[in-house]
C-alpha cells in the first residue's frame, strides 16, 4: 500500500484564503486573482475595489524567519527613500508583514514593465549606476538575520543534501561526488586568488527577470535572495555569451556602477566561482522543493538520468573555465 504523504503548506493558499487575508488588513479584493510567475513563494495580484490592483507576496512557510523577512523589507524601503527604484512593500496598519492562517505576507504596488535589453550598452550601463547606488545604501550596516554567499552554504551543504537523499542515480553517484569536489576545490583557489574582500547588503538575485525596464528607466523587484556577499554576486548575472561579449558587457555596466561606488577588480575571480556554486544550489533547490506540487509540473526535467548526465557535464566546464584567467576589466 502507499504511504500517505501530508498535503505541502499551499495546498491551504487557496483563492478564498488569498481574498480573506487581504480583507483581514483592510484591502476588499474585486475577486479578480492571477497568479503571478513564482515558485520560491506564491505571489498573486489582486483586483481592489474602487482601488488599483495590488501585488500579494505569500512568504514559503518555514523558509524565513520574520525578523529576516522584515530585513528584506527594511533594505527595500531604505533603497526607496534613496530615491533607487526598488519596490519595497506597502506599510498597512504600520507593518509591513502579516500573518493569516499559518501564512505570513507582504503586499506591494503593481509595477509593470519589460525585460531590459541587456545586449544594449546603454541599458547595462543605466543598469550598472543604479546597481552601484544599491550597493552604496547597502555597505552602510550589515544584516543580522539573513545568511552570507558563501563556499559552505551554497556549495558543500546542497552538496551533502543531494547525495543524502536519494536524488543521483546510483550508476552517476560517483561521477558526480568527484566532480563537485573537483568543483569546489576550484572555487576555493577562486576564493583564495581574490584574496579578502568586504561583504555588503546585497540584491543577492540580480538578473534580467528581477529588472523590470519602462522609459523611465529600471527598477529591481524581488529582494527575496538578499543575503551578504561580495559586490560581483549582484553584476555576474546580467553577462552571457562568449569571453568576448562578457567583457564588453562587464565594461558597460561598470561604466555606470563606478559612477556610484568603487570596484576592486580582484573579485572577477570570483565569477565562474559564483557562477558554479549557484549551479550547485540550484539542483538541490529543485530537491529540497520536490515535494511542492507546483515544482514537478513546472520543471518535468529534473531528477531524470539526462538531467544528473548533463549537470555532470557542465560542473567539468566550471572547473576549467574557474582554472583561466578572469575576465580583464
Amino acid at each position: 500500500m502507499a504511504l500517505m504523504t501530508a498535503p505541502h503548506p499551499y495546498s491551504e493558499l487557496s483563492p478564498d484564503c488569498v481574498l480573506d487575508a487581504l480583507d483581514s488588513i483592510g484591502l476588499r479584493g474585486d475577486g479578480r486573482l492571477l497568479a503571478l510567475n513564482s515558485y520560491e513563494n506564491r505571489v498573486y495580484q489582486v483586483g481592489i475595489e474602487d482601488d488599483k490592483p495590488v501585488v500579494a507576496k505569500f512568504y514559503r512557510p518555514g523558509r524565513w524567519s520574520d525578523d529576516a523577512i522584515l530585513e528584506e523589507h527594511a533594505f527595500s524601503q531604505e533603497l526607496a527613500a534613496a530615491e533607487i527604484p526598488a519596490v519595497p512593500p506597502l506599510a498597512l496598519h504600520g507593518r509591513t508583514l502579516h500573518h493569516f492562517n499559518g501564512f505570513r505576507f507582504a503586499v506591494f504596488e503593481r509595477h509593470g514593465g519589460r525585460a531590459p535589453e541587456l545586449g544594449d550598452p546603454a541599458v547595462l550601463e543605466w543598469t550598472g549606476r543604479y546597481i552601484g547606488r544599491i550597493h552604496t545604501v547597502g555597505a552602510a550596516r550589515p544584516f543580522l538575520h539573513r545568511p552570507a554567499l558563501g563556499i559552505a552554504s551554497f556549495g558543500h551543504e546542497p552538496c551533502e543534501f543531494l547525495q543524502a537523499n536519494g536524488f543521483i542515480p546510483d550508476d552517476l553517484k560517483q561521477a558526480y561526488a568527484a566532480i563537485t569536489r573537483q568543483a569546489l576545490d576550484g572555487v576555493q583557489r577562486c576564493y583564495d586568488r581574490a584574496g579578502a574582500l568586504p561583504l555588503l547588503r546585497l540584491h543577492g538575485d540580480c538578473h534580467g527577470g528581477n529588472v523590470l525596464w519602462t522609459d523611465a528607466g529600471p527598477h529591481f523587484v524581488d529582494f527575496d535572495d538578499a543575503r551578504m556577499g561580495p559586490a560581483i554576486q549582484d553584476l555576474w548575472m546580467m553577462l552571457s555569451g562568449e569571453r568576448a561579449e562578457q567583457v564588453r558587457q562587464m565594461g558597460d555596466i561598470l561604466a555606470g556602477y563606478e559612477d556610484f561606488c568603487a570596484f576592486n577588480p580582484r573579485q572577477m575571480h570570483l565569477v565562474e566561482a559564483l557562477r558554479t556554486l549557484r549551479l550547485i544550489h540550484y539542483s538541490a533547490w529543485l530537491a529540497r522543493r520536490w515535494d511542492d506540487p507546483a515544482f514537478p509540473v513546472a520543471f518535468p526535467w529534473f531528477n531524470t538520468q539526462r538531467y544528473w548526465q548533463d549537470r555532470i557535464l557542465e560542473l567539468r566546464e566550471q572547473v576549467a573555465l574557474m582554472d583561466e584567467p578572469p575576465l580583464p576589466i
